[in-house]
């Protein structure tokens, strides 16, 4: 099947407005009568949600945490990207559109990408009236700074704790539409199924996660917000209820997965110190604004950073790419350093470490500067490693961070089931294959505040309110079968905890599909997945009771999630016979080892299709064409 994403055309710069124009609506009076369902309290959740409350809709909005507060939104540290050029050096939506479009590799929708551009500057003014406390210049300005992939400074920021104050904001939206009762909040409330009637998703099957009651809640449409997916490696940078499940259930009744191989690694996280880690932390990409990447130039040189002089030290990215230095994009920085791991230049315990250096700037700045701009995440920095990043040179290596893949959707964010919309993270749509820094802000809350508005009235506009009841078969038998599997997960009574598993699989995906991919490494994946899959169900343990707190049964059904997935994700790796962006097979790579596209065989959306487990899933490829900007290869030289 050849998709049809559904993008405006025409010029490019008139298409949304044109779009918007031509969408149906739905009058103030007709708005009261539609119930809307949206999963995850995140950026995107959050401000869709507040959205569509303060526009009259009934909303459900749902969230596993125990307030909106604490959606991994609030993880997001450097800043927010938008094209208001304050310092006058040369942004505009145009560019803005064309470096993400590059970052990406050219493997994201041209249409998509221009209304992320286009509507960043109206987010900024959005989060300036809830009061976000972006940074200042001394006149009193909004202040921005540089981010990888970009020779301007366009990100919007709050110190390192970004995220935390744009989620605040979201939040108070939220709030006050909870108050008005537009919005009905059900925190601790886990998505364990989607409901299908008729071919239209028409609610959704949860569990309490206080009192493990199974229950579905109806409405006319359901909105997904929930996030990424790169806890498939066990360790990342994300929070540890992170998962695949809600987009899982999604693709299990139809929804489309696409480019579920095309996940971040971010080049700036503290190193895993042990075994016993169960996430990694992630230092913010602005830090390279002021930080200099370097290794030893002598191999296995194992002196103290102040010992080792000027002349023997390799400022790699600098010398590899000249043009952006340091602030080159994240999965190139992420496979340099590798790089010089790999080749015994690494620092650190093992080795796998590259030093991020402050000392020339705090010379040129001040401390008090950098401390300024900086501090919560030098403070951060040395309470998980008692090292003081003022006086010695922070370590840094690779972790998996985000997921540009996700549910197939189109320009509307509606994915291919008719009523069921995918916002943020939770789609593929305007990352292509590697996402610039300061983007995944930026997409949730275009997604949230400025598009799903429009969209979803388009679709609610020819249904009519209320056609499905509790009582529905369809509802009956999603509760069902969702008892089913809990029954299954605790009945096992094996001998390994549900993280056993987890860490087990993180292990394989992380080697043999992690920064570097080749196609024995994949097909050694799609041999072992399975395996320890097998044995999942055959060994697992999980203790307690499902008629309460159980947290143990929540990691099961999370990592038998993430064991399907995870073949998925493998499978269309092991497709694409390319190197693009984050996805990157070393037997495709240019003379100097950069990513080599295939542009003529691959310049495309994979869509996958479930067929059941074990079953051989259904491609389906959207074309990517491109034109305004032109297919080129990629340099940040």
């Amino acid at each position: 099947m050849i998709l049809d994403g559904k993008c405006p055309t025409g010029p490019i710069e008139k298409t949304w407005d044109k779009h918007r124009f031509d969408m149906k609506l739905v009058n103030p009076a007709n708005k009261r009568k539609y119930k809307i369902i949206v999963v995850g309290t995140g950026l995107a959740g959050g401000a869709a949600a507040a959205s569509l409350g303060e526009l009259g809709y009934n909303v459900e909005a749902f969230c596993y945490q125990d307030s909106p507060r604490r959606a991994h939104s609030i993880a997001a540290q450097g800043g927010i990207n938008a094209a208001k050029n304050y310092p006058n050096d040369g942004d505009s939506i145009y560019r803005l559109f064309y470096d993400t479009i590059k970052g990406g590799d050219f493997r994201a929708r041209e249409a998509d990408v221009w209304r992320l551009a286009q509507v960043s500057n109206n987010i900024i003014d959005q989060c300036v009236a809830q009061g976000v406390p972006f940074a200042r210049d001394y006149a009193g300005y909004l202040d921005n700074r540089s981010f990888g992939g970009a020779q301007v400074s366009r990100t919007f920021y709050a110190r390192g704790q970004t995220g935390q104050q744009l989620l605040l904001g979201a939040y108070s939206a939220l709030a006050r539409q909870i108050k008005a009762g537009t919005v009905k909040m059900f925190p601790r409330t886990e998505m364990l199924d989607l409901i299908v009637v008729d071919g239209e998703a028409k609610g959704i099957t949860i569990r309490d996660m206080i009192t493990g009651e199974i229950r579905t809640h109806v409405a006319d449409a359901v909105v997904l917000c929930t996030g990424g997916y790169v806890n498939v490696f066990y360790l990342s940078t994300n929070a540890m209820g992170c998962s695949v499940t809600a987009i899982w259930k999604a693709h299990k009744k139809g929804a489309f997965l696409a480019n579920p191989c095309y996940t971040q690694i971010h080049p700036t996280c503290i190193p895993q110190h042990g075994e016993h880690q169960s996430k990694l932390t992630l230092m913010s990409e602005s830090l390279r604004n002021d930080g200099r990447c370097w290794v030893p130039k002598k191999h296995g040189d194992h002196r103290a950073p102040g010992e080792i002089p000027e002349e023997d030290r390799d400022y790699y990215l600098e010398r590899k790419y000249p043009s952006f230095g340091n602030l080159a994009p994240r999965d190139i920085a992420s496979r340099a350093a590798k790089e010089q791991c790999d080749d015994n230049r690494g620092v650190g315990p093992g080795g796998r470490g590259v030093y991020l250096d402050f000392a020339a700037s705090i010379k040129r700045l001040s401390e008090d500067t950098i401390r300024e701009r900086y501090g919560n995440l030098f403070e951060m920095y040395e309470k998980i490693t008692d090292e003081n990043a003022y006086k010695v040179p922070m370590r840094i290596y690779p972790a998996p961070h985000y997921s540009m893949g996700g549910l197939w959707v189109d320009y509307n964010c509606e994915s291919n089931v008719p009523g069921l919309f995918v916002l943020g993270e939770a789609n593929f749509s305007v990352h292509g294959a590697n996402r610039l820094g300061a983007s995944a802000l930026m997409q949730g809350l275009a997604d949230g505040y400025f598009v799903i508005p429009y969209t979803i009235a388009n679709y609610l506009a020819k249904t009519s309110p209320g056609k499905v009841k509790a009582d529905n078969a369809e509802c009956k038998k999603s509760v069902e079968d969702v008892n089913n599997n809990l029954k299954r997960l605790m009945s096992m009574n094996g001998k390994r905890t549900p993280s056993d598993f987890h860490r087990e699989l993180g292990k394989i995906m992380w080697e043999n599909v992690g920064m570097a991919r080749s196609e024995q490494s994949l097909k050694t994946a799609l041999q072992e997945i399975p395996k320890l899959r097998e044995e999942f169900w055959k060994n697992l343990k999980v203790s307690g009771s499902g008629a309460d707190f159980n947290q143990q049964l929540e990691n099961a059904g999370r990592v038998a999630d993430f064991f399907e997935f995870a073949e998925l994700m493998t499978r269309d790796a092991l497709h694409r016979n390319e190197s693009c962006g984050g996805h990157f097979r070393v037997e495709h790579q240019m003379p100097d080892g950069e990513a080599k596209r295939d542009d003529e065989n691959y310049c495309y959306v994979g869509a996958w299709e479930f067929k059941g487990v074990d079953k051989e899933p259904e491609l389906h490829k959207e074309p990517l064409k491109f034109d305004n900007v032109h297919l080129a290869i990629r340099s940040y030289k």
